[in-house]
């Protein structure tokens, strides 16, 4: 199957999911969607060659420590303080549970971080750790007897009446200098939607949000147009732009033109290996 044919069934699957209406941009949020999640395989896959593995080593639960920047650093290598947002928005670890529930409707959030009164933070307070509360505050008894030890600790934790009593701890965080792409790893592995970002003591500097994440690291289609038209077409192959008519949509690239039967296969190779490319579409006329 061709990358344009291994494109299209993945977008026919996702429109016929059962349940779901699909909303005019839906396709471009799947395509963007998939372009994010292939960034974050290939971060994951350079960070597990870069270390030897050993069985049975847990899996770190915060990322690594500022790394570096080389000379001309990719998007990849942006770091987070670049795309967080400043100021935070935080609750105290003393803040009670209905004064939480109005601050994240109010601001419209799905989580917080806690804090103490240093600004450390101290672990997140989320929609579901509320919903768990507001369930055990609405029902005197349960519908059954609870056999499962995640469920005990979930029904333990609801009855607490402040932030400290209700998040989860600890924290999964990053640093400001941590790359972004060791980021979105660490967000898409953790299924979080914001990550506290803190200091090499602990303390909130800022909040980063998986959406600015995905727009750190996926180019639009300008530039990866703009990349194929200055770097393969004219520098590589030495053409005229006119000769080879490029044409980006979500990544895609649809190809046109008269060229070299010769030169037709390693054109298509060379644009297939362009950063958030998705696929390659040939309607070059081979002379």
């Amino acid at each position: 199957m061709s990358e344009r044919e291994h494109h299209a069934a993945g977008s026919e699957a996702r429109r016929t999911l059962p349940g779901r209406t699909w909303r005019p941009d839906e396709q471009q949020r799947q395509d963007m969607l998939m372009r994010y999640l292939g960034a974050v395989a290939a971060t994951s896959a350079a960070r597990a060659a870069e270390r030897p593995q050993t069985f049975g080593e847990p899996e770190p639960q915060s990322a690594p420590l500022e790394h570096p920047r080389p000379e001309g650093p990719s998007a990849a290598q942006q770091p987070v303080r670049e795309v967080m947002d400043v100021p935070a928005v935080s609750v105290p670890d003393t803040m009670p549970f209905l004064d939480i529930a109005r601050t994240l409707s109010r601001l419209h959030l799905s989580s917080a971080p806690v804090v103490d009164a240093d600004d450390h933070v101290l672990g997140v307070v989320s929609e579901s750790d509320l919903l768990a509360k507001a369930a055990v505050e609405a029902t005197e008894q349960h519908s059954g007897p609870i056999g499962r030890l995640r469920e005990h600790r979930l029904y333990d934790k609801a009855q607490g009446e402040t932030a400290s009593t209700l998040m989860t701890a600890p924290a999964i965080s990053v640093h400001p200098g941590t790359p972004v792409a060791d980021a979105a790893w660490l967000a898409a592995r953790s299924r979080l939607k914001r990550l506290p970002v803190t200091d090499h003591k602990g303390r909130l500097v800022g909040v980063v949000r998986r959406i600015a994440l995905l727009q750190a690291l996926i180019r639009d289609d300008a530039k990866i147009r703009e990349e194929i038209e200055s770097r393969i077409i004219e520098h590589e192959f030495r053409l005229d732009r006119g000769a080879v008519g490029v044409h980006v949509t979500n990544g895609v690239v649809d190809v046109e033109g008269r060229l070299d039967r010769s030169l037709i296969p390693q054109l298509l190779e060379e644009i297939g290996e362009i950063g958030d490319v998705v696929g390659v579409v040939d309607h070059v006329t081979a002379i």
